[in-house]
């Protein structure tokens, strides 16, 4: 486990061998240079979780990055995180490396099935994902609220949930990251709880799908949250289809929309796989990956 005086206590080596940025590089970075959209792949979703293996599968995909994860939680004390081995951290960066591939995130989808408003332990279990930002070298993680912090559903969770992100919020803005939080919630409703929390290392993780599946106006929804508000994206649909074959989903309109907003960022695939030969991970997302470089990185 990379606990927090773990981390402290050792941070001077690991920087000295390029496994950890100092937290004023980390709110320095921003990579112009690079374009501005990149398309990345959620290794969990590639089957390769926290696997080494993600990083060729992610190149052979045509992806420009990877969204690590940090492991199974189930009633564990926090992630089951292989990246808490400092070992195991500079083969991920070699291979990123040997691949030509960014990391766009760490996720945190553990708590798809967890409720961040119920577990005592909050603090300690996103203090370990900041942790493991630092020593990855990573700006951005992915918080979604999940299923048993759905605020729509749930409205009494709010004050909880509103604390709780105040409290990551401030640790996060002390290590110079920014946590994309996942919500149930129209982008009103998502403006508001950004607006209440009041950290600017709190933002929204927009997810096509939820707008998509709610019935909801994708491009009022992005303009609603705006650019400043939004981190990052994933940019898919539920299964069913491939992107290219969604009728849900104008992605000339949607990157018309992003370039009016003036916004840049990684697009993060999740889903979109075809319903009738989903587990075949190459062709689904290498079809997924394609079409959103066809659309954002036109020749």
């Amino acid at each position: 486990m990379l606990t927090r005086r773990h981390f402290l206590t050792t941070s001077a080596t690991a920087f000295a061998a390029g496994l950890v940025a100092p937290t004023a590089l980390l709110r320095a970075t921003e990579n112009v240079s690079a374009p501005r959209y990149r398309i990345a792949v959620c290794d969990w979703m590639i089957l390769k979780r926290q696997k080494l293996g993600a990083f060729p599968l992610a190149h052979e995909l045509g992806a420009d990055g990877l969204e690590l994860d940090m492991g199974s939680l189930g009633q564990r004390e926090t992630f089951d995180n292989q990246l808490a081995n400092t070992e195991i951290r500079a083969q991920f960066h070699a291979k990123a490396s040997e691949h030509n591939l960014g990391i766009s995130s760490i996720s945190m989808s553990g708590f798809y099935a967890q409720s961040f408003a119920a577990r005592p332990n909050y603090e300690r279990i996103v203090q370990d994902c900041i942790d493991t930002m630092l020593a990855m070298q990573v700006k951005t993680a992915f918080l979604p609220l999940g299923v048993q912090c759905d605020l729509a559903k749930f409205p009494e969770l709010r004050p909880t949930v509103i604390e709780r992100l105040k409290v990551i919020g401030r640790n996060s803005a002390d290590a110079g990251v920014v946590i994309g939080i996942e919500t149930a919630l129209d982008a009103t409703g998502e403006v508001a709880l950004l607006d209440e929390v009041g950290s600017p290392a709190i933002k929204s993780y927009f997810n096509f799908a939820n707008a998509l599946q709610n019935n909801r106006d994708l491009h009022a929804e992005l303009r609603t949250l705006g650019r400043d508000r939004i981190v990052q994206i994933h940019a898919s649909n539920e299964d069913g289809v491939w992107l290219e074959n969604d009728p849900k989903i104008d992605l000339p309109k949607v990157k018309q929309t992003l370039d009016e907003l003036n916004w840049r960022g990684w697009l993060v695939i999740e889903r979109s796989r075809d319903a009738t030969d989903s587990r075949n991970v190459k062709r689904n997302f290498s079809a997924n990956v394609a079409h959103l470089k066809k659309v954002f990185q036109p020749a």
